[in-house]
């Protein structure tokens, strides 16, 4: 008897769903998280083809100037370059709507992006700081006054970037990750003017390879939290900005809830987030209004938008085989 109450719950709940946590989906979008990454369009066209010219002209000035500082920023350029156009492809991406074998779409390419945006800094910032200890033991000459020319192009190219970006970077980690890396090349950039400048006034030639390795340092620091943040949405984990203590009390809290259990959390990609919970009532006939209820919380609440809704009776809940917190 309980075994064919909880299917029947479960298919009640499917059909109400589509109203309660179908609902709050399409409201959690018209909320403006869905329309962020299109206004963004035109940033990552003027980003990507800002820095693309000025990743060429810092190549052929750092070999003419036999700057490393000005190299190492290049390198480091181009993998902001082949960042931005990952992290466009993947706000586009995210918004195609599920097809075939991906029934979420391609959403979850944002997390991707800020994945591999930020292991890609890493692995450019490591081959700069190797090449830093290396000038440092053997210090070449280098035109200071060049180094400063350019370099202080890149905090106007690298500036304008991050400007466009910056409004995106708190509600979105993919853009939060394009934001980061601009931000940081300005300031790697700043970093390259000082020390052309010393150069030119004192004739310390370790100088350059030494701003190098201060600013890897800057980077890896810059980019850590990316990384953290990047690989726990990959691995399921619970978005940054959400408290699962608070979204159990506020379940918990809902007329008619006696007890949840199979909860999960999730972010579909770096701007939104899903539920799954068995809800425990002992009320059927009130089903309709806690789904509505339930649904609208998540997302007034939490910004949930995508929440589904499992409702059993105790009785149901006592053979329900996810219901210990440790069982997936």
């Amino acid at each position: 008897m309980s075994s064919h109450h909880h299917d029947h719950d479960h298919d009640e709940h499917h059909d109400h769903s589509k109203e309660a946590g179908g609902d709050a989906h399409h409201h959690h979008g018209a909320g403006g998280h869905v329309h962020a990454p299109a206004s963004f369009g035109r940033a990552f066209a003027i980003g990507i083809a800002l820095n693309a010219a000025y990743v060429l002209a810092e190549v052929f000035y750092g070999l003419a100037a036999h700057s490393l500082a000005l190299l190492a920023d290049a390198g480091h350029n181009l993998g902001d370059v082949l960042g931005l156009v990952a992290a466009w492809g993947a706000s586009v991406l995210s918004k195609r709507r599920p097809a075939g074998r991906y029934t979420y779409g391609l959403r979850r390419s944002s997390i991707l992006a800020a994945l591999s945006n930020a292991i890609v800094l890493l692995v450019v910032t490591g081959g700069i700081a190797w090449e830093g200890i290396r000038r440092l033991i053997d210090p070449e000459p280098s035109a200071g006054t060049t180094i400063m020319i350019v370099a202080a192009a890149g905090i106007v190219v690298n500036g304008i970037t991050a400007y466009l970006f910056m409004s995106g970077r708190k509600g979105d980690l993919n853009i939060k990750g394009a934001f980061l890396h601009m931000a940081s090349d300005a300031l790697v950039a700043l970093g390259v003017v000082i020390a052309g400048g010393l150069i030119l006034w004192t004739g310390w030639l370790w100088l350059d390879p030494a701003i190098s390795l201060v600013i890897s340092a800057v980077i890896v620091a810059g980019t850590w939290s990316l990384l953290r943040d990047s690989v726990n949405l990959s691995l399921d984990a619970v978005p940054q900005s959400i408290d699962q203590g608070k979204v159990e009390t506020c379940l918990r809290g809902l007329p008619g809830v006696a007890e949840i259990h199979d909860l999960h959390i999730w972010g579909l990609s770096t701007t939104e987030t899903a539920l799954t919970a068995h809800l425990v009532r002992s009320d059927p006939a009130a089903d309709e209004r806690l789904l509505h209820l339930a649904g609208e919380a998540m997302k007034e609440r939490f910004e949930i938008g995508h929440a589904t809704f499992q409702l059993e009776t105790p009785a149901a809940a006592e053979a329900c085989k996810l219901r210990p917190a440790e069982v997936v």
